[in-house]
């Protein structure tokens, strides 16, 4: 059975990441987060609030905390009122998950780590409408062997699909055909992009009609870019290097 261990504190990170938790609604125009703006997914606790793991081993729980106390009324974000990511510090193993909440403020649901190695819990929610990014680390023990970041590409392959990216604009197509994107979670599609390195975070959402993100991101740093998108009724992730 996998052990796991909560490795905290966990240290801010001084160093920029442009677009760090702009949450693009489809169809609205988001003001642009510059350098100078805190970023997200670098700590445990921000703004009062705090992620604590209640649970290491088996299903992931954790509450969200104030004062120490949990805390239970979350704004409903693209249809759910809490969105939890996962992956592993070589930025393998990506999953996008959606716990339940028990009358206590406790937060639940199936986990499996795929391969040892340290892995980025990261719960993102809003509160009182101010949007929250918090994040903690969970060691699956074993013989790690850690990939190295893939180089950078423009076209992904998943699950029989060919996703092309130019920039942030992506298509999907199937055997040189346009596919039909259907909603997910309340939008065209997905994106998560994490910072090589520190794994600062970013959670996008497209234009009403397009998989047409708009972000800032900082030309210094390698970011591995998630996208997930619906068609024919299943979800697929397509990861790229940029």
């Amino acid at each position: 059975m996998l052990r796991f261990a909560v490795l905290l504190p966990l240290l801010f990170a001084g160093s920029a990441f442009a677009g760090s938790r702009v949450d693009v609604h489809p169809g609205k125009t988001e003001p642009e987060v510059h350098g100078d703006m805190a970023v997200r997914g670098l700590a445990v606790s921000d703004r009062g609030l705090t992620l604590e793991l209640t649970r290491t081993s088996g299903p992931l729980a954790f509450r969200i905390t104030r004062d120490g106390k949990a805390v239970r009324d979350f704004d409903v974000e693209h249809t759910k009122r809490m969105h939890v990511i996962v992956v592993r510090r070589d930025l393998t193993g990506f999953q996008h998950l959606h716990p339940t909440m028990r009358a206590d403020g406790t937060w639940t649901v199936a986990l499996t780590l795929p391969a040892p190695g340290t892995y980025r819990v990261y719960a993102d929610f809003a509160v009182d409408g101010e949007p929250h990014t918090l994040a903690a680390d969970l060691t699956a023990d074993g013989d790690v062997r850690s990939r190295p970041l893939p180089p950078p590409s423009n076209t992904a392959t998943v699950d029989g699909f060919t996703v092309t990216r130019r920039g942030l604009d992506f298509t999907v197509t199937r055997a040189g055909k346009p596919v039909a994107i259907e909603d997910y979670l309340g939008a065209k599609g997905h994106l998560v992009a994490l910072r090589e390195g520190d794994l600062a975070f970013l959670h996008v959402h497209p234009d009403e009609d397009h998989l047409r993100f708009e972000a800032n991101l900082d030309t210094q740093y390698r970011y591995r870019l998630f996208l997930q998108f619906k068609t024919g009724g299943h979800v697929h992730t397509a990861a790229f290097t940029r």
